[in-house]
């Protein structure tokens, strides 16, 4: 007999704005589940300071399911539609999503220097809990840096 989760497979699916975290929400407590990737971001208001839980994919969540079961997770107001490629659902592989959660978890990741990055420059992210990847510098200013990850298809933002 097969495994009834083998069949179940990582897609993403859009959002509406500011709508990532409680829809996961709702999607774990209805039993499907979804995965909203968050960073810790300290918020700086003119009386206080706080840390805020940010989403990594803005108005995205991966949800975990059976291809034929995508439509449930529609029926959700905040959910809009699934991410595609070439005429097919986007497909998040198990390893991707693994190396997204180690990484976050990661408080080394949002520690780097950007005045000290350039575009073009190729970075060792091995030290920001990716194995073998290098990733190369897109783009920078004063307060962020966007680093492409060429293998994993991913782009990593930092920020100060």
């Amino acid at each position: 007999m097969k495994n009834k989760d083998a069949k179940k497979q990582w897609f993403v699916l859009y959002t509406k704005p500011r709508g990532e975290k409680k829809l996961a929400e709702r999607l774990n407590a209805s039993g499907i589940e979804a995965y909203c990737p968050t960073r810790t971001e300290i918020r700086v208001w003119s009386d206080r300071k706080k840390k805020v839980d940010m989403p990594v994919l803005p108005s995205m969540l991966l949800v975990y399911i059976e291809n034929k079961s995508r439509q449930l997770a529609l029926e959700s107001p905040l959910a809009i539609r699934y991410l595609f490629m070439s005429g097919q659902p986007a497909v998040v592989t198990q390893a991707e999503v693994e190396t997204l959660k180690s990484t976050l978890g990661d408080s080394k990741f949002e520690s780097y220097e950007l005045h000290k990055l350039r575009p073009g420059q190729t970075l060792d992210m091995t030290e920001y809990g990716f194995e073998k990847v290098e990733g190369t510098v897109k783009y920078v200013n004063r307060k962020e840096c966007w680093v492409v990850l060429q293998g994993l298809g991913y782009v990593v933002k930092f920020r100060r």
